[in-house]
């Protein structure tokens, strides 16, 4: 069963919080998490944009970094409205929503979505610890969304797939982190050009990530990479 947890990095509206509360209620998501030092879900506007949301509110978790919230899911993909139209610039060349939700129901496990700040949305380095981007296709003219909209239109599109599919159990962060890791490694042990090493680690966290690799197909891929680093 694919479990799905909503992460706000850095609020600040406590009003958009609390719509983001409702709307996930309006598609049956309960699980927020909230990363911040200093948020607190009893703000009146908070309160009051969330009606009936009232239970996600004091269900959610509030914590003190991204990392901590990584930790808590198996797979996390990052949002931005900021996309590279260079192939070759891997940090921010993001799935389709669409591709996305079609296959988010695929994974047995523990799926993290997450959103940024209101004027700065993701950090780099935060993105970059993703197994995907998302991007929502919005107009050149003015593509960043409202942060409950965002959210509306992502969870619209997972709730629309729901059911459809059932497949074998992921590979969880710390099987995919054991993989990257031994890639690096296999990159040190050719002799890897530096400056080009830090492009090609991303380049390969988001192949990993579009591929939402199984335990079976994440096993043999860590055979592989083991074998090569014997000889």
């Amino acid at each position: 069963m694919t479990e799905f947890k909503i992460v706000l990095v850095e609020p600040k509206y406590p009003g958009n919080v609390g719509a983001v509360a409702r709307v996930m209620m309006n598609f049956g998501f309960r699980d927020l998490i909230i990363v911040s030092d200093s948020f607190s879900v009893d703000d009146e506007e908070c309160r009051k944009m969330a009606v009936h949301a009232q239970e996600v509110l004091d269900n959610a978790l509030i914590l003190p970094n991204f990392e901590e919230a990584l930790s808590m899911v198996d797979y996390m993909a990052g949002t931005s409205s900021i996309e590279s139209k260079n192939e070759k610039r891997h940090l921010r060349n993001a799935l389709t929503l669409r591709e996305f939700s079609s296959r988010a129901h695929e994974m047995e496990g523990i799926i993290g979505i997450a959103f940024g700040r209101e004027d700065y949305g993701l950090f780099n380095d935060e993105l970059r610890n993703c197994d995907v981007m998302l991007k929502i296709p919005t107009s050149d003219e003015y593509p960043s969304l409202n942060l409950s909209h965002a959210v509306g239109i992502t969870l619209y599109e997972i709730f629309s797939q729901k059911g459809k599919i059932s497949q074998p159990r992921p590979a969880d962060r710390l099987e995919k982190e054991k993989l990257y890791e031994y890639f690096d490694k296999l990159l040190d042990s050719i002799n890897y050009p530096e400056y080009k090493k830090e492009n090609t680690k991303t380049m390969f966290r988001r192949i990993i990530g579009r591929a939402m690799l199984s335990k079976w197909e994440y096993h043999t891929l860590m055979g592989v990479l083991k074998k090569s680093m014997t000889k």
